[in-house]
């Protein structure tokens, strides 16, 4: 039988599922590392099979796999490669999620709903990760769901320094609603720049409404920024807001580019100049148009990892307490 080279204890490992092969393989680039061997594949009734073809005996692990459409295949992925490195002895085992599914459903609106954020966090635990790296979460509060150390990394440096050096005149950030306050606030002061916030109300799921804008924006270019995109509701009809309050452009820019259902028609057809994203989830090529702008987070993970099996504060790559 051929020898299975050994892995020196504590030898750090990088992995990779099927969501994003593309962002794995720039991030393991980034740490001089080769994305390690595994064989996944679907048995006929398309059940996941995954295999370890290297030994990951006493290996500090990291498994990157973002969560996007299909999002319960690749949940299904990452737990399973988990599981497979809890039994073969890695001797830590580090989730790498840039974007993390079903963080929206982090608590009950109303009677008889799942927190289906809380059951993710309690199903990666179970299946045997040590920490995890993740991406500006929906809400910041699905930290606490998890018992292990959780690394909550942010876009918004990235996104502010984009705006920045495009040396805009007359800038105001927007939140798009009160939940998205801090995240533009911090925009705002990375660009010298006032802050508005939108009023929004959501009938529905996936249905934004908004009412009002609350801030000086007339005669202003107005950058929006969220957290994702997914159908473009509440981006493209703030926008309509801001222009009918006299705002003269309007960008907008967001970590996640969900963009499900009508987000590229509604993107395309906006009055936003241009929408900047992250590539935390893959753009696929029926959704490239010309006023999407793609930023790579590859280097922040990958000295996120770095810093984390080295026992390095990763906080300071942030500037900020909140990250540890």
């Amino acid at each position: 039988m051929p020898k299975i080279p050994h892995v020196p204890r504590g030898t750090l490992s990088v992995f990779c599922g099927n969501s994003h092969c593309k962002l794995g393989e720039t991030i393991a680039e980034f740490l001089k590392k080769d994305i390690g061997k595994a064989e996944i594949s679907q048995f006929s009734n398309g059940e996941i099979y995954v295999r370890y073809v290297e030994s990951v005996r006493g290996a500090d692990a990291f498994v990157i796999q973002t969560i996007h459409t299909p999002v319960n295949r690749n949940l299904m992925e990452l737990l399973i490669m988990i599981d497979a490195l809890k039994r073969a002895s890695a001797e830590r085992i580090t989730a790498v999620i840039p974007h993390y599914g079903y963080a929206r459903q982090d608590k009950k609106a109303t009677a008889r709903e799942p927190i289906t954020a809380k059951l993710f966090a309690d199903l990666l635990e179970k299946a045997g990760i040590d920490r995890l790296i993740t991406m500006d979460l929906h809400a910041g509060q699905i930290q606490g769901f998890f018992s292990v150390p959780v690394d909550h990394l942010t876009a918004v440096p990235l996104l502010s320094e984009y705006f920045r050096v495009k040396n805009l005149k007359d800038m105001v950030v927007v939140a798009p609603d009160v939940g998205r306050v801090k995240t533009a606030k911090r925009c705002a002061d990375f660009l010298n720049a006032p802050l508005a916030i939108l009023h929004k109300t959501r009938p529905k799921h996936n249905i934004a409404e908004i009412t009002h804008v609350v801030g000086e924006v007339k005669g202003k270019v107005a950058i929006l920024i969220d957290d994702m995109i997914d159908t473009g509701g509440t981006i493209v009809n703030g926008a309509k807001a801001l222009a009918k309050d006299g705002a003269v452009q309007v960008f907008a820019c967001a970590t996640h580019a969900v963009l499900s259902g009508p987000a590229i028609k509604r993107l395309e057809e906006s009055n936003i100049k241009e929408i900047v994203l992250t590539d935390t989830i893959p753009l696929q090529d029926d959704k490239k148009i010309d006023k999407i702008k793609v930023l790579s987070v590859a280097s922040l993970f990958g000295q996120t990892i770095y810093n984390v099996h080295e026992d390095i504060s990763v906080s300071q790559l942030f500037g900020g307490p909140e990250h540890v």
